[in-house]
């Protein structure tokens, strides 16, 4: 993501870095993220239409694609299933994680850099992980399949493509019914916590903007932001 930064105000169209070792990862809020020898690291870096809204939304676009790349190198597809917003599971336990990072100044977008992270060949240990998140799992460890990075970024960066130009010429509608078709406990109780407060509800669906709708006792929610509890 650092280096995405760097070089984006120098590239003429979308980019893909791809990181087989790293010194200063990091996740969602600043996070640390635990890359073992043999996971995925890579960022796009890419010059997004429309304003941060429209940037937010290729969460889902990344996510449709990880479940693609998954397919195509011989994970089942009954082993997979999307988290709101930016997770990908893989047997119920977290698999791969996408960070958004926008430059630009007020409402104005010049660049996006869309990071994603796969465990391919091993896990981070629990005590690495918040203590509520789900068990972090690997594409090795839950199916044996062997990956390298290279070969990954191939299948991803292909679906990634396939994706956006659907995202650019229809807008969000079709990525929002893909995403929701394989959407983690959709009509299941959830909990949405922020730093403020606390949600849980029945998982209804994603609204037309992303934002996580829940039906609560007092009513229907949206939720923007939030981290998500099983």
């Amino acid at each position: 993501m650092l280096e995405a930064a760097r070089v984006a105000p120098t590239l003429a169209g979308p980019e893909w870095i791809l990181a087989l070792r790293q010194t200063a990862a990091r996740g969602r809020r600043g996070r640390a993220w635990v890359q073992p020898k043999g996971n995925f690291s890579a960022s796009l870096v890419m010059r997004p239409e429309g304003g941060p809204g429209q940037a937010a939304l290729r969460s889902f676009v990344a996510s449709l694609a990880l479940r693609d790349a998954f397919l195509a190198v011989g994970v089942p597809k009954h082993m997979i299933s999307l988290k709101w917003p930016n997770d990908v599971l893989l047997n119920g336990g977290k698999v791969a994680g996408i960070l958004l990072e926008s430059l630009g100044a007020g409402a104005a977008v010049s660049h996006l850099a869309i990071g994603i992270g796969v465990n391919l060949a091993a896990a981070p240990k629990p005590a690495e992980v918040d203590a509520h998140a789900l068990p972090p799992v690997s594409v090795f460890g839950e199916t044996g399949l062997q990956i390298t990075p290279q070969d990954f970024l191939d299948f991803l960066a292909a679906a990634f493509a396939r994706y956006e130009a659907q995202f650019t010429t229809y807008g969000f509608a079709p990525i929002r019914t893909e995403w929701l078709a394989h959407a983690a406990r959709l009509g299941e109780t959830i909990t949405a916590r922020t730093a403020q407060d606390e949600t849980t509800g029945v998982f209804e669906t994603v609204d037309e903007d992303g934002n996580l709708v829940l039906e609560t006792p007092k009513g229907r929610r949206s939720i923007p932001a939030a981290e998500i509890h099983f």
